[in-house]
């Protein structure tokens, strides 16, 4: 076999497992689940740990929207404390700007809403595929190398699971991702917000205070807007993996 007869089966082995439906969850798995990023939300080192995977997720909403708005992508940066920066070219102002500044903390909001529709379809290695090419067209972006690395350990866990895991770890996994992106969005706006206050990390330069210099509108509105959208997204999102899982069975 040539090596790409290699390629095309590696490729249609993977669009096979990805587009291959797997049975509903157990209740078990989907609370347990929700068990796991509770207690990952609420304990300070782990919060730090996994966080990173919500700033992968922010500055990439950062960088799709400035893209579809018409700006020109420079780069994208992760640091170690979790923050990110997300560098496009365009005009200063008006809507493109403003929509590129709003997309980050809903980023993993609706992303997780995308990932329970899929989970609720059967379609959990599909999701844990899709994420991995997502991780791929932001890793030629990357522009420093703690992002570089925070991205590729992402990517290799993905990996590790998606082609070696079992179908129950890969279930598991797929629906605590889920929780996770719902669950930690909200929080991140609250994190963010608690910054302005005390004038930390962010205080001035906070995606809030952002819009804020961009339009009329005080930067307390759009904490509250952005917070509303996340909420929102994880009150539906939440639904549709209990629903069908939990919530129907006797």
């Amino acid at each position: 076999m040539s090596g790409w007869d290699r390629i095309g089966s590696l490729v249609n082995e993977i669009w096979h497992r990805a587009t291959t439906a797997q049975p509903t969850a157990e209740p078990l798995v989907v609370l347990g689940a929700l068990a796991l990023v509770l207690a990952v939300l609420v304990v300070p080192w782990a919060w730090h740990l996994a966080r990173h995977l919500l700033t992968i997720v922010h500055e990439s909403a950062h960088a799709l929207v400035a893209v579809l708005s018409g700006r020109r992508l420079s780069g994208v940066r992760l640091h170690s404390d979790t923050s990110g920066l997300t560098v496009s070219v365009g005009k200063p102002r008006g809507p493109g700007m403003v929509a590129t500044a709003f997309a980050g903390y809903p980023g993993p909001a609706v992303l997780g809403l995308a990932a329970a529709w899929l989970l609720g379809r059967g379609y959990a290695v599909g999701l844990l595929w899709a994420l991995l090419l997502a991780l791929a067209l932001l890793v030629v972006q990357i522009r420093n190398w703690y992002g570089l690395w925070t991205v590729l350990v992402a990517g290799v866990l993905l990996v590790a699971v998606s082609w070696w895991g079992s179908a129950a770890l890969q279930v598991a996994v797929a629906y605590a991702v889920t929780w996770f992106l719902l669950l930690g969005s909200p929080r991140a706006v609250l994190e963010m917000q608690a910054g302005r206050r005390r004038g930390g990390r962010g205080s001035g330069g906070s995606d809030a205070d952002v819009l804020a210099r961009l339009t009329p509108l005080p930067g307390g509105f759009w904490v509250g807007a952005l917070l509303l959208v996340c909420v929102a997204g994880l009150v539906l999102g939440g639904w549709w993996l209990l629903d069908g899982t939990v919530l129907s069975r006797p």
